[in-house]
């Protein structure tokens, strides 16, 4: 995950609306499924999810009251938190 892409997400859902995200995802999700897809090209895809399901958990705790920078700080520790482990 990349907190530059989180964050730039993170606007688009408050300037726009996180339809556009969910339905992103579910695009992505379905080019999965497509078995000529290469490893490399499955992890970029993966990634890009990732940052998205970020992006809308960061956007959750912004709407439950957090400031923003508060939020994408403890949404990555929580990340780098669970990859330690």
């Amino acid at each position: 995950m990349k907190l530059p892409v989180i964050k730039h997400l993170t606007s688009f859902i408050e300037e726009n609306d996180q339809d556009y995200v969910l339905e992103t995802i579910e695009t992505l999700e379905a080019l999965t499924e497509v078995s000529s897809l290469k490893d490399e090209e499955l992890d970029v895809i993966g990634e890009l999810i990732s940052n998205m399901y970020g992006a809308l958990e960061v956007d959750k705790m912004i709407k439950d009251g957090a400031p923003k920078k508060e939020a994408l700080n403890t949404f990555m520790k929580r990340v780098l938190g669970s990859i330690d482990q």
